[in-house]
């Protein structure tokens, strides 16, 4: 962590992180509104994020993410910006899906470039697959979205075999989506485009579903 990143999550985290429990949070009393809460999975630095939650004010965010330099990164972003909107746990995601989300209680999932874990004995570390995938189908309300981009060819096709196998989702395209114009890129995902490698991105959505026009 740098200097900045650790003066930020020593004075910030008390104000903006989460402790983590097992039990369904209230998201009204948390973030202070009744507003629609999206959650980003391994959030990384936090630019996304902060980004956003900068454009969009009538909306909640809520980052799960370990990676403390990482957290330390997206409190300074909070602080730097302003922003009201962002709140964060740092635990794994998997319990945090399991024990903190309440049911049909989350307007859109971000997963953005996960660990692919390229090695064919460790792809049953990926996060993006069944059971896990119909966990967080189940934490989604009615018509809310599941997004995830990733620069691995391999991990983008299991996803979406996973994600098509997922009785609650239905892919607003046939196969790939288009790049969603409003979000934000980043630096990580420029350096995989300039080494060639192609960006595959997802959504999909829950019942009732509907179709993009354009895939």
């Amino acid at each position: 962590m740098s200097a900045a990143q650790q003066k930020a999550y020593a004075e910030l985290a008390p104000l903006f992180c989460v402790p983590f429990s097992p039990m369904p949070l209230d998201f009204a009393a948390i973030f202070g509104n009744k507003n629609p809460v999206i959650v980003e999975i391994g959030f990384g630095m936090g630019s996304v994020t902060a980004a956003l939650a900068g454009s969009h004010p009538e909306l909640n965010y809520l980052g799960i993410e370990v990676f403390k330099a990482g957290i330390g990164k997206l409190l300074w972003e909070i602080d730097k910006r302003s922003l009201r909107n962002v709140r964060i746990i740092e635990h794994d995601a998997v319990e945090c899906a399991e024990k903190m989300l309440p049911d049909s209680g989350i307007s859109g999932f971000h997963i953005f470039f996960p660990d692919p874990w390229h090695k064919k004995r460790h792809h049953k570390r990926r996060l993006v697959q069944r059971p896990f995938i119909d966990l967080l189908a189940a934490k989604l309300a009615p018509g809310a979205y599941f997004y995830f981009v990733s620069d691995c060819k391999d991990y983008a096709e299991s996803a979406l075999a996973g994600l098509n196998a997922a009785p609650l989702l239905t892919n607003t395209c046939n196969g790939f989506a288009p790049p969603q114009s409003w979000r934000p890129k980043t630096k990580f995902e420029e350096k995989a485009a300039a080494a060639g490698r192609e960006i595959r991105e997802l959504y999909f959505v829950k019942q009732p579903a509907y179709k993009t026009a354009g895939c």
